[in-house]
């Protein structure tokens, strides 16, 4: 079975996953998957643990080949993991400009952290931050080579819930600014809701139903709407009845 992986290096061309399989040991994760992202789209990842998800990002990122299919990526891509990843003998700038080059990368690096409400704090070594301003200097490191493709494996797991919600509202105004295509994989339904263009299911090493979300900022909080969106993704992981 013969596989491509393909970097766009002229023109955005979004994410195309065709076919796609990868096995372990004769244990398939992913079976003939197919998926799609558009320019500047975000798009959730759900699924139940060992489906197959973080398997996906890691060949989206370039850190795996697949044994069958085709992947075509954007040549500029970052990853943003649940553990920060911060080199811990470095400062936070130095770690923002981690593989960065050319004489404006401190500048470049300096102004990202800004974005990120992070700005005095250059000089900060990681072990002095919090859960969250880690995880900010992680998604500052990821955006200041300017990506086209941007791949978070549940980033905000391991916060508090106000830190979670702030990394979301953070999330949405870096969006704005950078107009990178984004895949997030979380096991967090609500916040699916409240972050996504779009929400597929991943199940036995492929995407099951798609769902395009449409709701306002207000509605992603609370309505009738945002509530049967919810119920319809519960039974797509078969915990339809729980809350």
């Amino acid at each position: 079975m013969s596989s491509t992986i393909t970097a766009e290096p002229r023109r955005r061309t979004g994410v195309v996953v065709e076919q796609v399989v990868r096995q372990f040991g004769g244990r398939v994760v992913l079976d003939r998957l197919d998926l799609t992202i558009g320019d500047e789209e975000l798009v959730i990842l759900l699924g139940p643990s060992g489906c197959g998800k973080s398997t996906l990002l890691r060949l989206l990122a370039g850190l795996d080949r697949p044994d069958g299919g085709r992947v075509e990526v954007p040549a500029r891509r970052a990853i943003v993991f649940q553990a920060d990843r911060l080199l811990p003998w470095q400062r936070v700038l130095r770690n923002v400009t981690l593989g960065l080059h050319g004489p404006d990368a401190d500048q470049r690096a300096r102004e990202v952290l800004g974005e990120v409400g992070l700005s005095g704090r250059e000089k900060a070594w990681p072990k002095e931050l919090s859960g969250g301003e880690a995880q900010r200097v992680s998604l500052a490191r990821a955006l200041v080579s300017e990506p086209e493709l941007v791949l978070l494996d549940e980033p905000f797991a391991a916060l508090d819930a106000i830190t979670r919600l702030r990394m979301h509202d953070l999330v949405r105004a870096l969006r704005s600014k950078h107009h990178a295509a984004m895949l997030l994989v979380t096991h967090d339904v609500d916040e699916a809701i409240a972050l996504a263009d779009r929400i597929v299911v991943m199940s036995d090493g492929r995407i099951g139903r798609s769902h395009t979300v449409s709701l306002s900022a207000a509605d992603r909080e609370a309505s009738v709407a945002r509530e049967e969106l919810r119920a319809r993704l519960l039974d797509d992981l078969g915990l339809a009845g729980q809350h």
